[in-house]
Formats: C-alpha cells, structure tokens, sequence
C-alpha cells in the first residue's frame, strides 16, 4: 500500500476515536466488550507516522517527523496507561489510586499524558507549515485545528468542540496529502 492510504486510515481512525471521545460518558457504550476509542486512536496515531514519508524533504521535515515520531510513541503510552484504566472496569478506588500515582511519577505524566500527545499534533501542525505559502487555508486548518483539538478537550471540555477541531486538522491534512492531483488537474 501507498504511504498515502496509510495516512488516510490513520486519519479514519484518529477521527473516529475522537467522536466516540466526545460521548463523554456515553463513552461505556464505546467500552465494551473492548476499549474501541482509545484502540481506535491507537491504531490512527500509528498510521498517522505515515505522514512522515508522504511530504516533501527538508529542515523543517525532519523537525516536524521528529516531533510526529514522538507524538506517537506518547500516544502508545498513553493508550497502554488508559487500557489498564480500562481494565479496572468499575473499581473506582483502583483508578483513583492508578491516576495519582500516575500524578504523582513526572517520568510518567509528563512524556505520556501532558506533554507527549501533544507533539503527534504540532509535528503534524509542523508539516503543514511547509505549505503555508502554496496551500494557506489547508495549512491554516491543520495549524489551528491542531491546538484546537487541546483546547476543546482540557480547558473547554466541549465534546462537539473537539470533534469539529479534529475534522478541521483532519481535513487539512488531506487536503495537503493530496495537494499535488489538485494542482495537475487545475493545470491541465
């Protein structure tokens, strides 16, 4: 298969998990009798590394593949940490324990719950920015849906929010993976 339908499933699956995400707490629905979301997410932010070898090469490539490399071995983490949360099922007192141990292990909380993840969208959003010039709206949607996604979900906590945000960083990144085909056929 083509890098390209990498990034495709990758996408299909990132925004995918964030809808079932912003249920909230018809989340549990998503749940059972396996944890979809995050193995949705997990499996999108591993395809989404794809978009590494689909852009063009230099300096700010390899900075951006850099960030997006990280971004989604903090992911891995951080979907390894919400399954055994998974797994708790309806302990609360073993969850409870688990997230302030967590709170409380910076070589845990920052590379994989605050930090991390973050990176997968600013090196994405980093990418995107090697286009600013020739493709500006779709950069710009990668570039502002990127934060967006983050701010919907911590400061706002707006479900509705973050899966519009998600399309948005979503829609730019297929926009600029398919750049190229729109600009031949415009020429032709």
């Amino acid at each position: 298969m083509k890098p390209k339908i990498f990034c495709l499933i990758g996408l299909f699956f990132f925004v995918v998990s964030y809808i079932m995400f912003s249920q909230g707490s018809k989340l549990a629905y998503f749940q059972k009798p396996i944890d979809f979301a995050h193995w949705f997410n997990l499996i999108g932010a591993v395809f989404l590394i794809s978009f590494n070898k689909v852009f063009p090469k230099n300096n700010l490539n390899t900075v951006a593949s850099f960030l997006t490399t990280l971004g989604v071995i903090a992911h891995i983490g951080l979907c390894t940490i919400d399954f055994i949360m998974w797994s708790f099922g309806d302990d609360d007192i073993a969850k409870a324990q688990l997230s302030e141990h967590i709170s409380n292990t910076p070589s845990i909380l920052l590379p994989f719950i605050i930090i991390g993840p973050s990176l997968l969208f600013i090196g994405l959003a980093v990418h995107a920015s090697n286009f600013i010039k020739t493709n500006p709206i779709s950069s710009l949607m990668v570039i502002i849906g990127a934060p967006a996604v983050g701010f919907s979900f911590f400061i706002l906590k707006n479900g509705m929010f973050m899966v519009l945000s998600c399309l948005l960083f979503a829609l730019g990144l297929v926009l600029l993976l398919y750049r190229e085909e729109k600009q031949k056929i415009l020429t032709q």
